[in-house]
């Protein structure tokens, strides 16, 4: 995958992230690294490695289903928020 200034531009898009001009030469270099050290994982020979090699054996701990309601911990989220109403976080639309 070529990462050129198109595909940024839809990923700023996308993420509703702002990239500086002076900062998308910077940005296009780091993520066609990334991309390409992803694309090296696809070499690798994983043909004898068991599907669940780094699974364990032992049960997930339970722990008791109970519901709880802090509002004090939703009003400190919702404050973070740019725009909310009726303790909802107010979105863009992002279908198109």
């Amino acid at each position: 995958m070529q990462v050129d200034d198109a595909l940024l531009t839809r990923l700023e898009k996308l993420s509703f992230l702002k990239v500086s001009d002076d900062k998308r030469e910077e940005i296009i270099s780091q993520l066609s690294e990334i991309v390409s050290f992803v694309d090296n994982l696809s070499d690798l020979d994983t043909a004898g490695v068991d599907d669940n090699f780094a699974m364990s054996d032992m049960a997930t701990p339970l722990r008791e289903d109970s519901p709880s309601c802090d509002t004090d911990i939703n009003d400190d989220i919702i404050k973070n928020a740019p725009q909310s109403s009726d303790h909802f976080f107010i979105v863009p639309k992002i279908i198109e």
